[in-house]
């Protein structure tokens, strides 16, 4: 059986052995109660991870970014995001549906606005007309720009002028453990500016399963309502949540390996005049790149057909993203295929 390389996602990772031992000797109990032990253990460190006074165990990112976003909004009040964020792009309208919020899109660079862009498009309270402007939403990292990290000193900046408006702020951190691995910079510090934080267990940390949301005692109260209003009360959770806690204690440092990964892919890629990449969005374990002279389904076609399995990311580009269940040789191996499929065309 050909060896599938597989770049499309840092979700197609499958749980180690290790993983898996230790979900097998999960101590569990009943979670809609609080008495799953190991899924109470998991909220307790990431709280502490995150610097944040209490944390919940949810299914999704998605659910994560959407339970935010109800508890911190009522309906009609509105969110600022970038204009690529996952909560606009890749959330299924789920803010309107869910919520009844709306958001307003802003044009950052490379997933990034500044306040200078923000601050106009806060509405003023006076405005009984309008919608209500309630939060301040940042993506880090930001996953249709190229997986490339927010400054932390804007996010300061951000939170100025959120206080400064009297909004909130929720990061939407499903790979905020990247940011962290590429800076150095700890994830509470990333967490300190926000009144929410989601970020993903089953990303590059290699869970099967599962974000966890965190903030205030309070905010995780309500959290904990609607997340089971909507279907996310779950009972013996703790086979899933051992994964989760597995992946926080043991996998953080290890991405390191996936940027060195998507560095190796990007050393062949940009200097290559059949693509284009935009070198400067390298920065942690995804990539985004464009064939000059080849249609892109062709390209991904032709790639899938030789054992390399690749995304598409916004229109008219592929998107690459590295993770521990591809090697370095498996990288070499990529390049061969692109190789292959790029002079084909010559």
């Amino acid at each position: 059986m050909k060896n599938i390389i597989d770049l499309r996602s840092d979700t197609v990772t499958k749980p180690s052995e290790e993983m898996r031992k230790t979900m097998y000797n999960a101590e569990v109990g009943d979670d809609v109660y609080k008495e799953d032990p190991t899924a109470n253990k998991l909220e307790s460190y990431a709280a502490e991870l995150l610097g944040k006074e209490a944390a919940l165990f949810v299914p999704s990112g998605v659910m994560g970014n959407q339970i935010s976003l109800n508890v911190l909004t009522q309906p009609s009040d509105e969110v600022i995001c970038e204009a690529d964020a996952h909560i606009l792009q890749y959330e299924s309208g789920s803010p309107a549906a869910l919520s009844g919020i709306q958001l307003m899109p802003i044009k950052g660079e490379r997933g990034v606005f500044t306040p200078d862009q923000v601050e106009p498009f806060i509405r003023p309270t006076s405005a009984y007309y309008m919608a209500r402007s309630r939060v301040i939403e940042v993506e880090n990292t930001h996953n249709r720009a190229g997986g490339t990290i927010h400054p932390i000193l804007n996010i300061k900046n951000l939170r100025a002028l959120a206080d400064k408006h009297n909004l909130v702020m929720h990061l939407d951190g499903a790979r905020i453990w990247n940011a962290s691995v590429a800076t150095g910079i700890d994830v509470a510090n990333y967490a300190y500016y926000f009144d929410s934080v989601s970020t993903c267990l089953s990303k590059g940390l290699g869970a099967p399963v599962g974000s966890v949301i965190a903030g205030s005692k309070e905010f995780i109260t309500e959290a904990f309502r609607v997340r089971k209003a909507w279907g996310g009360g779950m009972r013996q959770l703790g086979i899933i949540a051992a994964a989760g806690l597995f992946a926080l204690e043991n996998n953080i440092d290890r991405l390191k390996e996936d940027h060195d990964k998507a560095k190796m892919l990007a050393d062949f890629l940009i200097p290559n005049d059949g693509f284009k990449i935009d070198s400067s969005s390298v920065q942690t374990n995804i990539l985004i790149f464009s064939p000059v002279n080849m249609p892109i389904d062709d390209f991904l076609l032709k790639c899938k057909g030789k054992g390399l399995l690749l995304s598409v990311g916004k229109v008219g580009t592929v998107r690459a993203v590295t993770h521990m269940d591809v090697s370095f040789e498996d990288i070499k191996r990529a390049i061969e295929i692109i190789s292959e499929v790029i002079d084909s065309q010559l």
